[in-house]
């Protein structure tokens, strides 16, 4: 059984595994109960929106996790010490940023709704309690703004403020930060920069999203020399945002993650390299057949991000307990709001939840 001993350690192996939660994402159980159950699998880093109510969610989790730690290594499972708790940032619009929206009272009565049946993240309803886009709930992936008949869907995008950036980021204890940037903004991602680099030696680590184009390679040459120099303990990641929040669709979008992380490698940029967008239970897979993981003559991916698999794989698992009544000396009992939603409430579902972010994990770390 290979398992690593810290988060730093299995970027130096290539055994990094990465929940993303969705820059977006804000349904606080859910990002809960995902962060519990993927840390107790070994996870190496949980990354969330920068909403402080998130981010507390989600340390909520990793307590919980520490507290029930010594359970799943009786179990079998990954947890060894606590995951690192990243941040997600941008530094001007990004997809990842921005939420769907529409005037439900608009939409013609005998509309045949594709937009709800294709949202993967359930953020669109017609109901007397909620109807149009549960805003909590959507992730920004655009799904539905083609399928709408009437073209009523639009997005709503929030960019990162410098401002506001270092006090979130630092009193809220972050671990990493990842900035989310595009080709051509050198300056924007500089005024970010900025206002982190006098607390940057607080982080673990600064990792950078961006999307393939062209000049890809000389542009993340130039945000290295805007970051250097980096504080001698916070390590570069470089994160290749494949074909972005579409692993869930199918395993073929697992390839132009792979394909642009082969590219990124050649830049033998310093730091490590780390796979995301379309990401999926084939990745691993995929890396290995192509010599892209240790041990290879090659040089290697030190890891991969998943996201909206990650999450849709215990999606309807957590979505059984969100509203289930706990149970004391087997006796049935209201739900109480102290306990809703609390996946460690109900420990059947718990273990099943962490075997399934298991399964995922252990194609990495090789369980």
């Amino acid at each position: 059984m290979i398992i690593t001993d810290s988060p730093l350690n299995s970027l130096r192996t290539g055994r990094w595994f990465k929940l993303i939660c969705g820059a977006s994402y804000q349904h606080l159980p859910s990002v809960r109960s995902l962060t519990l159950a993927y840390t107790l699998a070994g996870a190496d880093c949980i990354d969330v929106a920068a909403d402080p109510a998130v981010i507390a969610a989600a340390r909520d989790g990793l307590a919980i996790a520490d507290r029930l730690g010594e359970q799943a290594r009786e179990r079998g499972f990954g947890y060894r010490q606590r995951p690192w708790l990243m941040v997600s940032l941008n530094d001007g619009e990004d997809p990842h940023f921005r939420k769907a929206e529409f005037d439900a009272t608009a939409c013609p009565p005998n509309c045949p709704r594709p937009c709800e049946t294709i949202c993967p993240a359930g953020a669109i309803a017609f109901s007397d309690i909620e109807s149009g886009v549960i805003d909590r709930l959507c992730y920004g992936c655009g799904r539905c703004l083609p399928v709408c008949p009437a073209d009523l869907i639009q997005t709503r995008s929030y960019v990162s403020t410098p401002e506001a950036v270092a006090p979130l980021v630092f009193q809220t204890g972050a671990d990493a930060i990842e900035i989310h940037t595009q080709i051509g903004r050198e300056a924007d991602f500089r005024r970010l920069w900025e206002r982190i680099r006098p607390q940057a030696h607080r982080l673990k680590a600064i990792a950078v999203s961006c999307p393939d184009g062209p000049n890809l390679l000389e542009y993340l040459r130039t945000l290295y020399q805007i970051l250097s120099p980096l504080p001698p303990d916070t390590v570069p990641i470089w994160q290749t945002d494949g074909r972005p929040m579409s692993g869930d669709i199918g395993r073929g979008t697992t390839l132009a993650a792979v394909r642009l992380g082969r590219r990124v490698l050649e830049a033998r940029l310093p730091g490590y390299v780390q796979l995301a967008g379309g990401t999926n239970d084939y990745t691993v897979a995929k890396l290995r057949s192509e010599n892209l993981l240790p041990p290879s003559p090659f040089p290697t991916v030190a890891g991969v991000a998943y996201g909206s698999y990650a999450r849709s794989l215990l999606s309807p698992l957590l979505e059984s307990v969100e509203f289930m009544p706990t149970t004391i000396h087997g006796m049935p009992n209201p739900p109480d709001p102290s306990t809703l939603s609390q996946l460690e409430a109900h420990p059947d579902r718990l273990w099943k939840a962490v075997g399934l972010a298991h399964s995922l994990v252990s194609q990495l770390k090789g369980f």
